[in-house]
């Protein structure tokens, strides 16, 4: 095969060519998450669906879907698949915010929040356990494999992520693993197993997966981004959660990098926890600002996101491929 140049579209970005092409198909993945969402447990659908239904995006499913449709796959296996992509992403969700203690998602009050970490924790144990069920139903050892390292993969980036939590010293090497593992890692599954599902070529299935990393790489850095960058109404939680979390993001490793002695030393009181108020935060945004190091961050995503459009340029040109590529665009390009 031989590749073409995609270059980024100049235009402002949507998903709307996304959602267009995989409206149908997620017509049927939401018929199967709503399906296997059910429980004589009242209280597991009811959690559940606090976060399914909260307005997400759907990114990780559209991209089993959009890949299906740019090899032309013909079948109806990924759209089980694709709800069990969104059945760990949404598992790892309601996790992430007992851990985090956070208040919002999506806008609205955490599921953790409302029913209480335990039941938070237990219902995304069943999500798991369905996304699991879903991905033996299919009968693929190769796409099992695939969803299963993920889901490992994932919970292992959550755990460096923790490690590193309150840790000045962390570099933007170890930074980049976090962010492909516990984010990146189900956007490339999720591209990768459409391309599975259709038997696809090793390069094939191989430029799937980059795309999908590439992608989930470029999503983490918009969004630890976008907590110095906009408001809780924008982004559906509030602003400065990572800076209260002691979490090391892009941002911050960039600006703490390049500060004088008395901006280290904030920082590090900052990210001790020592320096959590409103007006720590309005000097940690003020510091960030000063060292260019959202538009710093923001530029490393616009190189993954075009890393993205690459791996797919081997591709014949197609409305999926099209669609795709604006996908790893808006990524970039949003404010929420």
């Amino acid at each position: 095969m031989t590749a073409d140049v995609i270059p980024m579209p100049r235009k402002s970005p949507t998903l709307e060519p996304m959602l267009s092409l995989t409206a149908n198909g997620m017509n049927s993945v939401n018929t199967v998450i709503l399906e296997r969402m059910h429980s004589e447990i009242p209280l597991i659908p009811r959690l559940a669906g606090h976060l399914i239904s909260g307005g997400g995006k759907r990114l990780r499913p559209m991209l089993t879907l959009a890949g299906a449709e740019l090899v032309g796959y013909q079948g109806t296996r990924h759209h089980k698949l694709a709800a069990a992509v969104e059945f760990i992403h949404t598992a790892t969700l309601l996790h992430d915010d007992v851990v985090d203690g956070s208040e919002l998602r999506r806008g609205k009050a955490a599921a953790n929040i409302i029913f209480g970490n335990p039941a938070t924790v237990l219902v995304g144990d069943f999500l798991f356990s369905r996304a699991f069920e879903l991905m033996t139903e299919d009968g693929s050892l190769r796409v099992l494999k695939i969803l299963s390292n993920a889901s490992a993969v994932i919970a292992e980036g959550e755990v460096s992520q923790l490690t590193a939590q309150r840790q000045i010293e962390t570099s933007e090497e170890r930074y980049l693993h976090i962010i492909g593992a516990k984010t990146a890692a189900l956007f490339a599954a999720a591209s990768q197993i459409s391309a599975v599902v259709a038997e696809c070529s090793e390069e094939e299935e191989r430029a799937l997966e980059d795309y999908g990393r590439n992608l989930g790489v470029a999503f983490q850095l918009i969004d630890d981004a976008i907590d110095y960058d906009s408001d809780a109404a924008e982004m559906g939680k509030d602003q400065g959660d990572d800076f209260r979390e002691g979490k090391m993001t892009l941002p911050v490793i960039l600006a703490h990098a390049r500060g004088d002695t008395d901006e280290r030393k904030f920082w590090k009181d900052a990210i001790l926890g020592h320096r959590s108020s409103d007006a720590d935060l309005a000097e940690a945004i003020r510091l960030i600002d000063k060292h260019n190091a959202l538009e710093d961050t923001r530029e490393k995503a616009r190189h993954f996101a075009q890393r993205a459009i690459d791996a797919i340029s081997i591709f014949p040109d197609s409305k999926a491929r099209a669609a795709m590529a604006e996908a790893a665009q808006f990524a970039v390009a949003r404010g929420y």
